[in-house]
């Protein structure tokens, strides 16, 4: 099985760092912040293994990237494939616009 290098970019730890402020300031939830950054770190171990293996977006404009869910939260990140490297560009909530979010 092949195991791809992941590199997070700074727009997706600006993401990651946006939601757990929310959950730690807006909502109060220490203990959700924790399990987010726990989660994401899983998807990121995760990715090492699948990146290659997961589809390619359907939308036109996006379809150099994929993306891979969390497993516990409501959330994705979204990456693209450079040689042997998973490039973690943004990560998202479902119920964001993703065209809004990216323009």
């Amino acid at each position: 099985m092949k195991t791809w290098k992941v590199l997070a970019t700074e727009d997706v730890q600006a993401d990651l760092d946006n939601f757990v402020y929310y959950l730690l300031v807006e909502k109060l939830n220490e203990q959700a912040a924790a399990a987010l950054l726990n989660d994401y770190d899983d998807t990121i171990e995760e990715l090492k293994n699948v990146a290659g293996s997961l589809k390619d977006l359907q939308d036109p404009d996006l379809q150099e990237y994929k993306k891979i869910r969390l497993r516990y939260h409501n959330y994705f990140l979204l990456y693209r494939l450079d040689g042997n490297v998973a490039v973690v560009e943004r990560m998202f909530h479902d119920l964001q616009d993703l065209d809004k979010a990216l323009k």
